[in-house]
Formats: structure tokens, sequence, C-alpha cells
């Protein structure tokens, strides 16, 4: 049975595919397949993949703009106090400051005084006194500050302080008997007998007494027939007063 007969134009036809054929190997090849080739239909959506891990941390962001200042808040309730701490070391001594201006010059302080010393003038004569008089010592031997008056026979204080008194008598022709005397009262008292002896005898006593201004301090007779205070050009009978210490504290000047 005879072959069938191909048409004309098939063998051009089969050269032409397979040389297309050859070109596309090639490009095949070199991956070069163009577009128009490997265009298709869309496929079907893939299966959601499965989760990827963290990323790094990224980067600071910048600092942003300041905000406008904010309203005062209200004042808190006070703390409670905290306990108080362990005391810090000494510091340094600090240097020497300099030297500053001298001061005025103050006033000389000048210690307060107060001494007398007086006796009898009436000589070879028993003054005649009685019960409550006081007796005049009326000669000063020393009385600067004039404390004691020889007209009324009586000291006046005028600092306050503690003085030391003695009187030194002379006794002759009869007994005597007399007390140291303070604003009235009788703070110490004296006697010596007299028996007829023909020369005369003495009696002396003193005591310190604490004073203040206006106090007065004499010598008063205690019994009238014992008066015998005696003075002489020989002998003298006298009464003596003088300051110890005074209670003026911080005065200024003491005159």
């Amino acid at each position: 049975m005879a072959s069938p007969r191909l048409p004309p134009l098939l063998p051009s036809l089969l050269l032409f595919l397979l040389f297309l054929l050859i070109q596309v190997s090639t490009q095949l090849e070199d991956n070069k397949i163009p577009p128009s080739l490997c265009t298709g239909h869309p496929g079907i959506p893939g299966a959601p993949g499965g989760h990827g891990s963290p990323g790094q941390p990224g980067r600071d962001g910048r600092d942003g703009r300041d905000a406008a200042p904010g309203e005062k808040g209200e004042k808190g309730e006070r703390g409670e106090a905290g306990e108080t701490g362990a005391r810090g070391f000494t510091g340094d001594r600090g240097d020497r400051g300099e030297k500053g201006e001298r001061g005025p010059s103050g006033e000389c302080a000048v210690a307060p005084k107060s001494a007398f010393s007086v006796k009898l003038s009436q000589q070879g004569l028993t003054l005649p006194l009685s019960v409550g008089d006081a007796v005049r010592f009326d000669t000063a031997v020393i009385n600067e500050q004039a404390d004691y008056n020889t007209e009324t026979g009586r000291f006046t204080c005028k600092v306050p302080g503690v003085y030391y008194f003695a009187v030194h008598a002379t006794v002759y022709r009869a007994s005597l008997q007399f007390d140291l005397m303070k604003n009235g009262h009788a703070v110490a008292s004296y006697f010596q007998f007299y028996g007829n002896w023909p020369k005369p005898a003495s009696l002396s006593g003193g005591s310190m007494l604490h004073l203040v201004p206006g106090d007065q301090v004499w010598v008063q007779m205690a019994l009238s027939e014992y008066n015998g205070f005696y003075a002489s050009t020989k002998t003298d009978s006298t009464f003596s007063g003088f300051l110890v210490y005074s209670d003026w504290k911080n005065s200024a000047v003491f005159a």
C-alpha cells in the first residue's frame, strides 16, 4: 500500500519548529526565557507561612521636643522627721582672721573703799554717858570717805559688803560695858570690871558685819553705871572699821 503524501508546506513548517526549539533550548540554558513564554494563569493562594523568629531590637528613636511645663501641684504633707545622723568629723582649723581695730579706751575701775579710825578727845576725863547714848569718838585719825560722822558717832554704809569693826577702850575709875550696834540692835557686847586699880585697864573687841547701803553701826553704852571710857595724852579709846570685800559686781567705776 502506498504511503500518504505529505503536503508541500509541511517540510518547511517542521524545519521552522525545529529551529524555534533550538532557540528556546539555548535561552533556557542561558536563563533568558522571554516573559511572554513564562506568563501563565495565577495560581491558587498558598497556605500561610509559620511565624518567623523575633527580630533584633530597633535603635532608640530621637528625643522628642520638650512639652510645655505643667501646672504646679498642691503642696504635700510634711514628712516625719528622720533620725539624727551620725556626727561628722571635725573640720580642719580655719585660717587665723585679721586683727581687729583697737577699741576705745575704757574707764579705769577703782576698787571700792571704806575705812575709818576715830578716838576720844576728852583727855583725862570719864565721859558722862547714859544708857542708849552713842559714844562719840570725836577725833578722826582717818576718815577719807567720810562714812563715819564725828557729830553723831555713827558709821553709815555706802558700799555693800562685809566690814570689820573693832573697839579698843581704856578703862579707868569705873567698870565699862558697851555694845556694838547695827541699826538699833546689839550685835556684840563687851564688859570690863574695874577694881580700884592704880592704873587704867583695857577692853577690846571686834566683829565682822554684812552691810548694805544705809545701814548704821555705832558703839553704845549698855549700863549707865558702867561708863568707864577713858582717854589721856598717853592712852586712847578708839573705834575703827573697814571694808573687807564688796558685793558690787560689774560696776564700771567705784568712787
